[in-house]
C-alpha cells in the first residue's frame, strides 16, 4: 500500500464523506464546491482566465506538484501568477450629441455582469436513490510494522433521496457477525482487510465491504469512500478554528484513550454544552468509555456530524475553506480511496445543498437490533436481528412523511408503552409537574424520578424497548425535534420510554416550577 497511508487514523470516521451531505463529498471537500465558485470569481477579478469551477478543480488537481511545498499559500500565488490571463479591451460607450439647447444628463455606469459559476456545474439529474458506503480504517503514526491490510474501524451508509431531498445515515457496528461473500462468517469489519489482501475484484476491500452489506442487510451500495483520518484535526481547525459546540450528556472518563502510537492517555469530559477544539472533538467522538460502548460512540459521531454541518455551511466556514483549497487538497490527496468521479462529487454537492438538518435521519444498529453472542473461539460478537434491522433501515432511509398528531397518538396507544418521567435539572418538583401536564394530555405516566447526577441539559425522550411511536408522539407533543429522541440502555428504568426533563420544559408548563 502507498506509504502515504501510513499515518495516524483516529479511531472514528470524520466523515469527509458526510460533509458530502452538507455540500461536499471527500473530493468536493478538497475543491470545496461553494469555495470553488467564489474562487473563480476572485481569480476573475485578478485577471486570471478560469472558464468554470470544474475547470479550476481539474487545473488544481493536475498541478499538485506546483501546489506542494512548505508554504502552500505562496505556492498557490505562484501558480496563479503562471496562469493565462484574460485580456479585455473595453469598448467605448456609444454617445450622441445633445440637441441644441438640451443639456445631456450625466453619464451612468453600465451594470456589471454577474458571474454565475453554479451554471457550469452539472446538476444531479438521476431521480433514483443514491447510496454511499463510508469506511474508516485505523492506522497509527510512528509505528513501523509491516501491516498492509486494515479492518474498518467505522462503517456508515449514507442514502440520499434526490426527489424528496432527504438523506439518511446508518451506523453499523464493527462487531456485527455476518457472512462475507466468498469467505466465512466473520465480523463485518474484517471485509476490507480480506478484500484488499485477496485483490477482490471491483475495488478490493471497499468493494467487498459493499458486497457484504448488500448480501446481509439488503442495502444496495452505489459508491464507496474509504478514508484514513490524520487530516481530521486539520479540517476542523480550518472550518471551525474557534471550536465546535457539542452537548455532553454524561461524564466521560477514559484512562486508556489511545495516543499516536500504541500507548494511552487519559481524557475526561464533564456534562454540558461546550465548544471543543479539533483534538478534543476527536477524543469525544472516538472514546468508547460509556455504558453503551460502541453504540454510544456511534451516536456521538452522528452528533459531531450535525454540529460540523452547521460549521461548514456557515459563512466563516465557507470562507476559511475557500481560502485554503490548495493546502487542503495537498493534505487530503493521499488520505482517501473512492470510486466517485470528480463530476459526481461536484454534482452531488449541488444536491446536498438542498438537504438541511431537518431532512436528515440518523440511525444506529444498536442493542435493540442485535443479540450479544460468543464465537467458538470465545470472541464477543453481535448477532443481527434482521427483522429489527430492516425496520431501522426503513425508518432511517425512507422515514414516513410527517404524521398529524392524531395519527401519532393512535399509533402510540396501540403500542401500550410504559412511560416514566425523570428530572434532569436542579429545579425541585419539575418531573411531577411534567407528569401532571402529560396526564392532562391523556398520557399515563407510570413513575416519576430524578436523574442521579442532573446535567441541566435540554429535554429528551429515551427509548428502552421498541416502542418508537410512543417516543415520537411524546416528542411531538412536547415540541421537541426528532433528534431529541434517542435510544438508551443506561439501566435507569425497566419502562419502555423515559421523558428526561430539562429546564427548557418550563415555558410549556406555564412558568417556573416550585416545590
Amino acid at each position: 500500500m502507498n506509504g502515504a497511508w501510513r499515518m495516524r487514523l483516529p479511531g472514528w470516521v470524520f466523515l469527509l464523506g458526510v460533509v458530502t451531505l452538507v455540500g461536499m463529498t471527500a473530493l468536493c471537500s478538497v475543491i470545496a464546491f461553494t469555495g470553488t465558485q467564489r474562487l473563480v470569481i476572485d481569480l476573475g477579478s485578478r485577471g486570471v482566465q478560469v472558464e468554470s469551477p470544474i475547470e479550476l478543480a481539474r487545473t488544481l488537481l493536475n498541478n499538485r506538484d506546483v501546489l506542494s511545498g512548505g508554504n502552500a499559500r505562496n505556492s498557490f500565488e505562484n501558480f496563479v501568477a503562471a496562469q493565462p490571463t484574460a485580456t479585455v479591451t473595453p469598448r467605448p460607450p456609444a454617445t450622441a450629441s445633445p440637441a441644441p439647447g438640451v443639456t445631456a444628463p450625466p453619464a451612468t455606469a453600465a451594470p456589471t455582469a454577474t458571474v454565475d459559476p453554479i451554471a457550469a456545474i452539472p446538476e444531479w439529474d438521476d431521480p433514483r436513490r443514491f447510496t454511499l458506503l463510508l469506511l474508516g480504517i485505523d492506522q497509527r503514526t510512528g509505528i513501523t510494522d509491516e501491516e498492509e491490510f486494515f479492518r474498518t474501524d467505522t462503517i456508515m451508509v449514507v442514502s440520499v433521496d434526490p426527489v424528496r431531498k432527504t438523506a439518511g445515515i446508518l451506523s453499523i457496528p464493527r462487531d456485527l457477525w455476518v457472512s462475507i461473500p466468498g469467505f466465512t462468517e466473520q465480523r463485518i469489519n474484517t471485509a476490507n482487510a480480506l478484500g484488499d489482501s485477496n485483490a477482490y475484484p471491483g475495488g478490493g476491500g471497499p468493494a467487498l465491504a459493499a458486497d457484504t452489506i448488500e448480501a446481509n442487510l439488503g442495502i444496495e451500495i452505489d459508491k464507496y469512500l474509504l478514508i484514513n483520518f490524520d487530516v481530521f484535526t486539520s479540517v476542523v481547525n480550518l472550518v471551525a478554528p474557534e471550536g465546535v459546540e457539542v452537548c455532553v450528556r454524561e461524564a466521560i472518563d477514559d484512562p486508556f484513550y489511545p495516543d499516536a502510537g500504541y500507548g494511552f492517555i487519559e481524557v475526561h469530559f464533564e456534562p454540558g454544552c461546550q465548544a471543543l477544539d479539533a483534538e478534543r472533538l476527536l477524543q469525544y467522538a472516538r472514546t468508547r468509555k460509556t455504558e453503551g460502548g460502541d453504540f454510544d460512540r456511534a451516536r456521538r459521531q452522528q452528533e459531531v456530524i450535525r454540529a460540523l454541518q452547521g460549521e461548514v455551511l456557515s459563512a466563516g466556514g465557507i470562507a476559511n475553506f475557500a481560502s485554503q483549497i490548495p493546502a487542503l487538497w495537498e493534505e487530503l490527496s493521499d488520505s482517501f480511496r473512492t470510486n466517485l468521479t470528480l463530476s459526481e462529487a461536484l454534482s452531488l454537492g449541488t444536491l446536498a445543498q438542498d438537504i438541511g438538518t431537518d431532512n436528515m435521519q440518523f440511525g444506529v444498529i444498536d442493542n435493540m437490533h442485535v443479540q450479544f453472542g460468543t464465537t467458538s473461539t470465545g470472541d464477543q460478537v453481535l448477532i443481527p436481528n434482521y427483522a429489527a434491522i430492516r425496520e431501522l433501515i426503513q425508518q432511517t432511509f425512507s422515514p414516513p412523511e410527517d404524521l398529524p398528531l392524531a395519527e401519532l397518538r393512535q399509533r402510540s396507544e396501540q403500542e401500550g408503552a410504559r412511560i416514566v418521567v425523570y428530572n434532569n435539572t436542579d429545579v425541585p418538583g419539575l418531573a411531577r409537574q411534567t407528569q401532571e401536564w402529560l396526564i392532562s394530555q391523556g398520557i399515563t405516566i407510570e413513575e416519576v424520578g430524578n436523574i442521579p447526577e442532573p446535567t441541566n441539559l435540554d429535554t429528551t425522550v429515551r427509548i428502552y424497548t421498541n416502542k418508537t411511536w410512543t417516543a415520537r408522539y411524546l416528542a411531538e407533543l412536547l415540541g421537541l425535534p426528532q433528534d431529541r429522541v434517542t435510544r438508551s440502555n443506561d439501566g435507569l428504568t425497566s419502562a419502555d420510554v423515559m421523558v428526561v426533563i430539562g429546564p427548557d420544559i418550563q415555558p410549556l408548563l406555564g412558568g417556573e416550577a416550585g416545590e
